[in-house]
């Protein structure tokens, strides 16, 4: 190994063990390396205990302009992907969230999900001079989900709901002719090399009159809180779709219809309420009770299933909504962040009724309500199912 190769080894050694006096490297940092040094050592050091040197101490101190700063540097000198990291850890290791109840830190931080999800949690205590300013950065992290996944979201369900409303005689601009084909090969003529169609499968025209209606039930309890952040953006992309009649309500011990906000899903966050305890027995009886044509509703429970309501009620209402027709699709999580904590017992449970419990990304729940308008298994992934053997 070159000289300059090991250096740069034991330079990259240096930043990732952090200069305490057991990470034998030896090796002394300036310039930015310094600097970025100091930045992880304010997170991620030992203690709080200033130091001389370049040796690792924990703490950005009291004070929002020391706080202010170190977001600057990190942003800086890392990825926003790393800085989003970051400043998550800096909430749960250094009470960030609390200095986030100032509209100069609000407008330091790298907005995304997560930041959202605190700033909900923060509402109560937030001051009116700070409020506008968190609205801001809520509405700039919703319009950028919303740009990445409504376009893809409605392409899907539109081709779904055409799909699910097939004519017996298409006209001929109507017909689908892969599926025609496909009904009609027994009737292939060898002879003259083609398929008689003697069945026609076809889409239903466009029509302007609501095809399908979609409950969102969505758990706010403070576990929750990317879920009832993409729940919001998603209802609204539904609710902009003519022909989907879209519902959207939101729960802990108490049940909250925020359909009346759907036009604008800032509204709808701020009116949600994270944390508290859970009711999924009484959310799922508001639902049921707004279902008028169970054949062509999709109810959607999202939610980790932590029940404190009545639990065989809450099973018994979910058999009666599949045993009215109705489509019920439950969702551990609707997020990016990986498997969930979440009730192994009562995924078990609906996953017994025919109801399979499973986590769910923003990317794939497109494909979850295209199957679950036309009928169909849903695309659950492998190690996202949740039954009595799920490993997770």
């Amino acid at each position: 190994m070159t000289d300059d190769a090991a250096g740069e080894r034991l330079r990259r050694w240096r930043l990732v063990l952090g200069g305490d006096t057991a990470d034998g490297t030896g090796h002394a940092l300036s310039g930015q390396d310094a600097a970025i040094d100091d930045a992880l050592t304010a997170l991620y050091g030992k203690d709080d205990t200033p130091t001389t040197g370049r040796e690792r101490a924990g703490g950005l101190g009291a004070s929002a302009p020391s706080v202010a700063r170190w977001l600057g540097d990190i942003r800086t000198y890392f990825p926003t992907s790393v800085v989003q990291v970051m400043q998550r850890d800096a909430i749960d290791r250094l009470g960030l969230g609390t200095l986030l109840l100032e509209p100069e830190m609000l407008e330091a931080v790298e907005a995304d999900v997560h930041l959202v999800g605190t700033l909900l949690s923060l509402t109560k205590a937030m001051p009116e001079t700070t409020r506008e300013t968190a609205r801001q950065v809520v509405r700039k992290v919703v319009e950028d989900l919303e740009r990445r996944l409504a376009t893809r979201t409605r392409a899907t369900l539109t081709g779904a709901l055409d799909r699910s409303a097939r004519v017996r005689r298409p006209r001929h601009h109507d017909i689908d002719w892969n599926r025609t084909v496909a009904a009609n090969l027994r009737h292939y003529l060898p002879e003259h090399g083609t398929v008689v169609p003697e069945r026609l499968v076809g889409h239903g025209r466009a029509s302007r009159s609501v095809k399908k209606e979609v409950v969102l039930c969505v758990d706010q309890s403070g576990s929750m809180a990317s879920s009832v952040v993409y729940a919001s953006v998603f209802g609204a992309v539904l609710a902009s779709m003519r022909a989907v009649a879209t519902r959207l309500v939101v729960f802990d011990t108490e049940v909250v219809d925020l359909t009346e906000r759907l036009d604008d899903p800032v509204d709808v966050l701020f009116a949600t309420r994270l944390g508290g305890g859970t009711d999924i027995n009484r959310a799922l009886a508001y639902c049921q009770s707004r279902v008028t044509r169970p054949a062509d509703t999709v109810v959607v429970l999202i939610s980790d299933l932590y029940e404190g309501g009545i639990r065989d009620e809450m099973l018994k209402r979910v058999a009666a909504i599949k045993a009215s027709g109705a489509q019920f699709v439950s969702l551990l999580a609707l997020s990016d962040e990986g498997a969930p904590a979440y009730d192994r017992e009562h995924a078990a449970a609906l996953a017994a009724l025919g109801a399979p419990a499973f986590a769910c990304t923003p990317d794939l729940f497109p494909e979850v309500m295209a199957a679950a308008i036309e009928k169909r298994p849903l695309p659950t992934p492998d190690a996202g199912a949740a039954g009595p053997d799920s490993p997770r």
